[in-house]
């Protein structure tokens, strides 16, 4: 009896994963204003009841899809940042690491910023900007460690530097969607992160 019943959770576990994993890639495909549980319900080849009994609303599946990307994106995060050598270098690897999580995941800006989701619902706005303010708060706080050690201007104001950190990567995705295929992501970090770096970084007349 105990076994049917973890069998039947895991199961429901592993459908949600793939309504979650169908909302992202149509968000990507059609634009998420233009997403219906119908659509998912046709990409998984269910009925719309099928998604329903997973999911009561349609913003329950954003909610389980922002909480998707909070744990995958913290996760590349956490990793790259476990591989540095200081708070500088943990800050460029969690800069390139996230262009790249959104490089394979281009839905994902649009889901954490578009207004259609923060106005609709509390309950998402409240978890992206919990997102949001965990991640300057980390940023933040990899700055200060880096003014304690002299490699950061000391005058530095750390949460505002963290919170144009966030800008440039949401910036960057921006202009790339724009210009389509004329633009690479990876490559405009590359020559974007370098001056973010010159102008935080410690001058000769702080010494």
């Amino acid at each position: 009896m105990n076994t049917e019943v973890i069998k039947q959770r895991l199961s429901t576990e592993e459908r949600q994963k793939e309504i979650v994993r169908v909302a992202i890639h149509l968000a990507a495909e059609k634009g998420i204003d233009s997403v219906t549980t119908q659509d998912m319900a046709d990409a998984m080849k269910v009925t719309q009841g099928a998604i329903f009994k997973h999911f009561p609303t349609k913003d329950d599946i954003w909610l389980a899809v922002i909480h998707w990307i909070r744990g995958r994106l913290m996760t590349v995060l956490e990793k790259a940042a476990s591989e540095a050598t200081g708070p500088i270098d943990a800050i460029e690897r969690m800069f390139y690491a996230h262009v790249t999580f959104i490089g394979k995941h281009p839905s994902i800006p649009r889901l954490l910023f578009t207004e259609m989701l923060h106005k609709k619902n509390s309950k998402l706005r409240d978890l992206i900007q919990g997102i949001i303010s965990g991640y300057e708060e980390r940023i933040a706080g990899l700055l200060d460690a880096a003014k304690t050690q002299s490699l950061v201007s000391q005058d530095l104001d750390s949460k505002n530097a963290a919170v144009l950190y966030i800008g440039m990567i949401q910036g960057l995705f921006m202009q790339v969607s724009i210009f389509g295929g004329k633009r690479s992501l990876l490559e405009e970090a590359k020559k974007t992160f370098p001056i973010y770096l010159h102008g935080i970084k410690k001058r000769n007349e702080d010494a």
